[in-house]
């Protein structure tokens, strides 16, 4: 690291004063030689140097991602790392960016080579079996083992699949879906959670006609409150398309607050149910109401009770989900579908060729995951486990 004046090529100008950094490879985050120049960073600045730079034969601006495509392609980086890196850059909470630091230091990774050894170790016994039984040196083929070590596998896997829930969460929000009858005080407790105006609110019932969300950070936890559509019968379009996507996100959301209102003589039934849904009786401080989810917005009764519950039903998921956080949609369906192979080779266990074909799509799926494909690491064991050729 050396202090110098940044001095532009064809004019001679001084543009900047500061700190030129050289990295070499292959130690560098990309791999390569880099060199990285820190500035005041002022647009004029910037541009400047910029504009001088690409002045120079063989510079140019790099293309969204070069640096870290670059890393991946030089082996610095894997595919997991790399959705890391991006999860870390786009963090708002504390839980995302502990999630997203996981990621990025190797932990899923090692998991996922762990599998992928131990299904390569079964496919090495099987082609053995394949192709060298008749060798001296390669022992008599026990399908138990094999059972055994196929049942292990799936364990391990479903047991990984099953952080996929709280994972999600923790990387793109715990969804709460605020419902109820028009006027029954969904806006007001998303103004009052959100501690901002940010809902129009009215006497007029039908006043919210679309979906909105709201996210807010909750003790390092994302969560997405969305305000919906009153639910009812009604002959106008627009909020009759309202109530339709409302219906839709009340049984998609992660917890689902249903606000029943005092000063509402219509059924208040919620249209959806399940261990998800929550009924909160609203607007508390106009009659009086009592229970363990009797909520005012407007004095604020109710909203710690409120926000302890949202707190649980997090933690409930949180517990369930495990060390591993398998949290892209992406790591889920490769997982699933590794998971899928085995199941196949352990109803093959007749067919040998058919288990092989099956063990080798199952570390494929892994491999893609991570971005290795290496078919010779088969060969490897193989021939490092037996001594065949000798």
């Amino acid at each position: 690291m050396s202090f110098r004046s940044l001095i532009d090529p064809a004019t001679s100008e001084v543009l900047d004063q500061g700190l030129v950094v050289h990295f070499a490879g292959p130690n560098s985050f990309t791999g390569e030689d880099c060199a990285e120049l820190q500035v005041h960073g002022s647009r004029a600045v910037v541009n400047s140097l910029l504009q001088a730079l690409t002045y120079v034969d063989g510079v140019r601006l790099a293309t969204a991602g070069e640096f870290t495509r670059r890393a991946f392609e030089n082996g610095k980086l894997d595919l997991i790392e790399v959705d890391a890196l991006g999860d870390l850059i786009a963090a708002d909470t504390e839980g995302q960016r502990a999630q997203a630091m996981a990621r990025l230091s190797g932990g899923i990774t090692r998991k996922i080579d762990g599998w992928r050894d131990h299904i390569i170790g079964l496919m090495a016994e099987v082609e053995a079996q394949l192709d060298f039984s008749d060798e001296g040196d390669v022992g008599a083929f026990a399908s138990s083992a094999l059972n055994d070590g196929l049942a292990q596998l799936g364990t391990s896997l479903r047991e990984g699949l099953s952080s996929y829930a709280y994972g999600r969460i923790v990387k793109d929000g715990f969804r709460v879906g605020l419902g109820g009858l028009p006027n029954a005080g969904k806006s007001s407790l998303l103004n009052r959670l959100a501690q901002s105006e940010i809902a129009i609110v009215t006497e007029e019932a039908g006043t919210t006609r679309d979906l909105r969300e709201v996210a807010i950070d909750l003790d390092g936890q994302l969560v997405l409150l969305v305000d919906s559509a009153g639910i009812r019968d009604t002959e106008s379009k627009a909020e009759a398309e309202g109530v339709r996507r409302a219906l839709e996100m009340l049984e998609d959301a992660d917890l689902v607050l249903w606000l029943k209102a005092p000063d509402i003589e219509e059924d208040q039934s919620c249209p959806v149910s399940g261990p998800h849904v929550v009924e909160i009786q609203s607007k508390a401080d106009i009659r009086g109401e009592a229970g363990p989810f009797a909520i005012s917005a407007t004095s604020g009764e109710g909203i710690p009770v409120l926000l302890a519950l949202i707190r649980a039903r997090i933690a409930e998921r949180r517990d369930a989900g495990g060390d591993l956080s398998i949290s892209h949609l992406r790591d889920q369906r490769a997982l699933s579908a590794c998971l899928v192979e085995l199941e196949r080779a352990g109803s093959n266990m007749n067919e040998l060729e058919l288990v092989a074909e099956c063990l080798r799509r199952a570390v494929l799926e892994l491999e893609r995951l991570v971005g290795r494909v290496d078919a010779e690491q088969v060969l490897d064991q193989l021939f490092a486990g037996f001594c065949i050729g000798k």
